[in-house]
């Protein structure tokens, strides 16, 4: 039995329903049990079957709350690529908005410490985190990180998704514990160049920009080829570690 919300799955349509929903639709009105199991079939009232399934990780993006646009799975993806981040670590993070990224570290394990500015977004972000399930690994606070940064240190990975992240690279020794990383996402490369001298300057190594770029393959009876439609790129991504220098 779940406490938590489930995806109902029929022919490719996913919905999200809290044990004991209601959900009406062209194939009859189903009536979600409250004692629902995730991996069993429930009936619509018209004996139409639909399965029931736990929120995954990537199906995060498609049902969490927005409150704005969610960093995509490609650029999580690197950022716990190259942060290594994992179970049992702490993580700070700094402009949850709709809260994608704190879910996904959360469910990796790590103790996940974010904050946000937008009273409003921050209560969105904590349901996210409850439908995600990492509401016990995921700590959304409401205010600035920069005014928060004197009482914080020891954080395994920072993360940062905010128009002033060059300002938060400038204190990661001083909230970073030795050995650990810090990623900053940006859309602008004007910011992500502002990131790239603050990590320099705080006296970072292993300091990295990438700019994400992805193209679906289309592949069919007449051959495979890179998708001409669409806009592959997403946002730019800046690297860094706290190492200590030593002799």
């Amino acid at each position: 039995m779940t406490d938590r919300p489930v995806l109902v799955v029929r022919d490719g349509r996913e919905f999200l329903l809290e044990p004991g929903e209601t959900l009406e639709t062209d194939l009859g009105v189903l009536e979600l049990p409250a004692d629902v199991e995730t991996g069993t079939t429930v009936e619509t009232h018209l004996g139409e079957p639909f399965e029931v399934r736990r929120l995954r990780g990537p199906e995060l993006f498609d049902h969490l709350e927005r409150t704005g646009a969610p960093m995509m799975p490609r650029d999580i993806g690197l950022v716990v690529g190259h942060t290594g981040v994992a179970s049992g670590e702490r993580v700070l993070d700094a402009g949850t908005g709709t809260g994608v990224l704190a879910a996904y570290l959360g469910r990796l394990g790590a103790q996940v410490t974010t904050y946000e500015r937008d009273a409003d977004f921050a209560d969105v972000a904590r349901e996210n985190m409850r439908l995600a399930g990492v509401d016990d690994r995921v700590e959304v606070r409401t205010g600035d990180l920069l005014e928060a940064v004197d009482d914080l240190g020891g954080f395994d990975v920072v993360t940062l998704d905010t128009a002033d992240a060059a300002a938060v690279v400038e204190r990661a020794p001083d909230l970073l514990a030795s050995g650990g990383h810090v990623a900053a996402y940006t859309p602008f490369v004007e910011t992500a160049r502002d990131c790239v001298e603050a990590a320099r300057d705080a006296g970072l190594s292993a300091v990295e920009c990438v700019e994400t770029i992805q193209r679906e393959l289309e592949v069919d009876d007449r051959g495979s080829r890179p998708a001409t439609a669409g806009v592959g790129h997403t946002g730019y991504l800046t690297f860094g570690r706290l190492t200590p220098r030593l002799g």
